[in-house]
């Protein structure tokens, strides 16, 4: 593949690593390479320890190029993810990285949708959006806690229901507007799906500023579906980024194939290079 020399083997140093209700983690490693490189969408690809030699993908939350730093979020859910959050600062652990097709902003107005561990890419993209004039909106989601202390009073988002104000703390202090959605019941929170939020606020938009607008998603398979469904029903562009079990992580094995359609009729796609970002039109087409 052409992007395969800007993928890089590192031995990354444990800077931070924050347990979170939920069983969730936030982990800091020094990875200067993949800091300078990675982009909203991409993903690492993470030695978790010596007794397992199959790597974790995992997906970028932050970076910080000039500090050389990437973050990750994610959920402690079987032996690998067991054996990571053991991990203390000072470890070092054996990252490729960063991997993959990421995010294509256009100058369309973003509409950002993440929900559980689909929260980073979502983070990352809204981090790279600080300043731009497109008026991004981030609607997140998560049935456990959320890794962060909501913000109860936020910038203002028109067609929300007012007293839906819980946000997340550092869009916020991007200026970049946010909302949390769930369907546990949480002061502040959205009742719902995120589709159900994204719904509401487009179709409080002017037809002219609604035809303006395009998705981006990362979440459980489920929730990506329904968010193409919902860009189909409103005749939007959608990127979203997949997750799937990986081997190798660099396109050699072809365990994370799926079905693509493409121009020559459908096709079987790697999510580790092809993607993992797709348009959601290809990837669950009508």
């Amino acid at each position: 593949m052409s992007h395969h020399d800007t993928i890089f083997l590192e031995e990354a140093r444990i800077l931070e690593h924050e347990h979170w209700p939920g069983e969730q983690f936030v982990l800091r490693l020094e990875a200067p390479k993949c800091a300078r490189d990675a982009c909203p969408g991409q993903f690492v690809h993470l030695t978790v320890d010596p007794l397992l030699p199959l790597r974790r993908p995992i997906s970028i939350q932050r970076t910080d190029p000039e500090e050389g730093w990437v973050e990750l979020l994610y959920k402690r859910v079987g032996r690998g993810t067991a054996l990571l959050a053991e991990k203390r600062a000072g470890a070092r652990l054996s990252l490729l990285g960063p991997i993959g097709r990421p995010f294509r902003v256009t100058q369309r107005r973003p509409l950002l949708l993440g929900g559980g561990v689909g929260m980073p890419p979502m983070v990352f993209l809204a981090e790279s959006l600080k300043g731009c004039d497109m008026e991004p909106l981030a609607i997140l989601a998560s049935e456990v806690p959320f890794p962060f202390e909501p913000v109860e009073s936020a910038l203002p988002v028109e067609g929300l229901e007012p007293d839906i104000q819980a946000a997340h703390p550092l869009l916020e202090t991007w200026g970049i507007p946010s909302r949390l959605a769930s369907t546990r019941i949480m002061p502040g929170v959205f009742r719902g799906y995120v589709t159900e939020a994204a719904q509401r606020w487009l179709t409080s938009l002017d037809e002219t500023a609604r035809s303006e607008v395009e998705l981006f998603a990362c979440g459980p398979h489920p929730m990506l579906e329904a968010v193409v469904d919902l860009a189909r029903k409103f005749g939007l562009p959608v990127q979203i980024s997949l997750e799937e079990f990986m081997a190798c992580g660099v396109g050699g094995c072809a365990g994370c194939v799926v079905e693509v359609e493409t121009e020559r009729g459908p096709a079987m796609q790697r999510v580790c290079v092809d993607g993992p970002v797709f348009d959601g039109h290809r990837v669950f087409p009508a």
